[in-house]
């Protein structure tokens, strides 16, 4: 038996023994065939062209002498320059899903001890819960590896770069751009495709020397995973929709894993509201400086910098439902007011203290602002120079 639908003609539906084979709490080779398969929505997709590899790299060069000079940090978390490489989709799912791993499987985690593996009440009495429960346990895996490559290959479809979100990868001075999102991008808006590419290398490398700063790493890595693990969903919720599929029936398959929220049915809990304020206030802090250093940069290199600048951040908040969905199980949603309040907290120092002020912000994990802080710019100068 197959699965109909778009997921029919892949290779491991042909097998269902293997499809369900425990392979720990998530089945990445599921996971990662749907996010391939997902990203190049089923076409093939051809390698990226040399020519495009070459103009990336020479801006690239460009773009980590600038914001080396600008920022002050180290643009480079290995010692050596940063790359910027030109992939397709696919490659960005598959590296995507890869660096996203540890977050993934915390979710797993919480979710196969709360929810998949709980006996499952049946209000007429007649199925037997122990078996339900048995049952969920065994396509837990395979069901999350079909969910998590559906999130992760709709977000290669639209992301520019690796850091759309702001989420710490593995430690690599290697940078990736989907090639063919820079150039539908650039023709959608009738924007010069070399502007383009050097903004997106400028930002690209702007996140990179904030996020490859150890302390700033470790904080946010450790927020992102207490609040991926920290996730209390209903108990019958996935069990409720698993129990209406029709194998011959795509719309039925579609009604679990095409809708995220109905897949987790998931409620943020108590521990991740808890989280959240610290994760915001992290968040936003890093957006607001990036667009600071981005705007004294760029302003300076891009001929068309301010018609850039309006489409690319007008883009960031226009996510649609699957964007806003991955940014929630991350516990980051950022919205306009939070890129609006790191923005502020960052023109607030540099009224007060100018930019040397501001380079104080990544010294230590002591100087980052607390939430209460990233309000007052003002208590957080204060109280990093208490004696």
């Amino acid at each position: 038996m197959s699965v109909p639908g778009p997921f029919g003609d892949m290779p491991i539906f042909g097998d269902l023994a293997k499809l369900f084979q425990n392979q720990g709490p998530v089945n990445w080779e599921v996971a990662r065939q749907i996010g391939g398969y997902m990203a190049a929505e089923g076409q093939p997709e051809g390698n990226v062209d040399p020519i495009e590899r070459i103009r990336l790299e020479e801006l690239a060069r460009v773009a980590e002498l600038h914001i080396g000079d600008a920022t002050g940090l180290a643009t480079s978390v290995t010692g050596r320059s940063v790359s910027v490489r030109a992939v397709t989709r696919a490659e960005w799912a598959a590296s995507t899903l890869q660096a996203y791993r540890p977050m993934f499987e915390r979710l797993a985690a919480s979710l196969g001890s709360q929810t998949l593996t709980d006996p499952v009440e049946d209000e007429t009495g007649e199925i037997p819960t122990e078996l339900l429960g048995n049952l969920m346990s065994v396509m837990a895996p395979t069901i999350l590896g079909m969910q998590l490559g559906l999130m992760v290959g709709h977000l290669a479809r639209r992301s520019l770069g690796q850091y759309d979100l702001p989420v710490p990868r593995p430690a690599s001075d290697e940078l990736l751009v989907v090639a063919a999102n820079l150039d539908e991008f650039a023709s959608d808006w009738s924007l010069p495709p070399d502007d383009l590419r050097l903004w997106v290398c400028l930002d690209g490398i702007a996140h990179h020397a904030v996020l490859g700063r150890p302390h700033v790493r470790a904080r946010l890595e450790e927020l992102l995973l207490d609040y991926a693990a920290g996730f209390a969903p209903d108990p019958n919720a996935l069990s409720d929709r698993m129990a209406n599929i029709d194998p011959t029936d795509q719309s039925s398959w579609e009604s679990v894993f095409g809708d995220p929220d109905s897949f987790l049915g998931s409620m943020e809990s108590e521990g991740q509201r808890r989280l959240k304020p610290q994760l915001e206030a992290l968040t936003s802090t890093i957006e607001g400086y990036v667009d600071y250093v981005m705007d004294e940069v760029g302003g300076k290199l891009i001929g068309s910098y301010g018609s850039l600048t309006e489409a690319l951040r007008r883009r960031r908040v226009e996510a649609n439902k699957g964007d806003r969905f991955v940014e929630r199980l991350f516990g980051l949603e950022l919205s306009q007011r939070q890129y609006d309040r790191g923005g502020a907290f960052v023109r607030g120092v540099v009224e007060r203290q100018g930019p040397a002020g501001l380079n104080r912000l990544w010294a230590s994990a002591v100087e980052l602002p607390t939430p209460p802080e990233v309000d007052a710019p003002g208590l957080w100068w204060e109280r990093i120079n208490i004696p």
